[in-house]
């Protein structure tokens, strides 16, 4: 019988044992390559990549978090003011100077709170969409709240009062109209028109007598006419607004079918 030679059979049994190893790297490789592709981000659409589920979990956290930032602390606490200044408003028939006194020191605080949370929440980017929504409905139930007691108590005109409010619900409605063709931004005027607006509805809030209950007439009367103007001319920058975006829209369609 012809033997195999001790070295030929020493190679045969290293060459399987080389392709053993070789096979179990490469076992090991795709166990760690599957392994690798699992705990990669999928890719997303058109390319991107499609963030893990623990970011989107994470990402939402934060976000429900900043919801309570100190510029909404200020806009909650203006809505909480609204009913406390009502009853002290209405507080022993509405007349007494002390409770009117108290009812004031409310309306002043919603009103300071009104000039820091916009800026708190604009310079220190705490801008949520919790504060773009409450922060005008807390400035118009403070506002509304004041002149319909003050109407109904008799010391301010029910007309002042329509005035003043239907031009601010009708802006609101206006700016909810055209937001689709672009935003609004508040003007000099309107800024003016809301100064001007609480310091004669603080003056009436007041027991005044004297010069300065004829002082906040003329205050109230500022107050309407800044009221209109600057609504006429939110209404013109509406109407310009919408102009100027189906223009935009008319020309970008032209040349997409061009």
């Amino acid at each position: 019988m012809t033997g195999v030679p001790a070295s030929a059979a020493g190679g045969s049994t290293g060459a399987q044992g080389a392709r053993g190893a070789a096979a179990a790297d490469g076992a090991a490789s795709e166990v760690s390559g599957t392994a690798a592709r699992s705990s990669a981000p999928a890719p997303g659409p058109e390319g991107g990549v499609r963030p893990a589920r623990g970011g989107k979990l994470t990402a939402a956290a934060v976000n429900q978090a900043s919801v309570w930032n100190v510029a909404n602390l200020l806009t909650m606490l203006r809505l909480l003011l609204v009913p406390g200044f009502v009853m002290l408003m209405l507080a022993d028939g509405g007349y007494d100077p002390a409770w009117r006194s108290f009812a004031w020191a409310a309306f002043a605080v919603a009103m300071i709170t009104d000039l820091f949370d916009g800026h708190l929440a604009r310079t220190y980017d705490l801008v949520t969409d919790f504060g773009k929504i409450a922060d005008p409905i807390a400035d118009k139930a403070i506002m509304g709240a004041a002149l319909v007691c003050l109407s109904a108590l008799g010391d301010l005109p029910w007309w002042v009062t329509a005035v003043i409010l239907g031009r601010e619900l009708g802006i609101t409605l206006l700016r909810f109209l055209v937001i689709r063709y672009g935003v609004i931004p508040a003007s000099r005027g309107g800024k003016l028109k809301t100064l001007t607006q609480g310091i004669a509805v603080g003056m009436y809030v007041l027991a005044l007598t004297g010069w300065l209950a004829t002082m906040r007439f003329w205050v109230m009367a500022a107050a309407v006419v800044l009221t209109v103007v600057t609504g006429l001319d939110y209404v013109r920058q509406a109407v310009v607004l919408r102009r100027r975006g189906i223009a935009e829209r008319a020309a970008a369609l032209g040349e997409k079918e061009a």
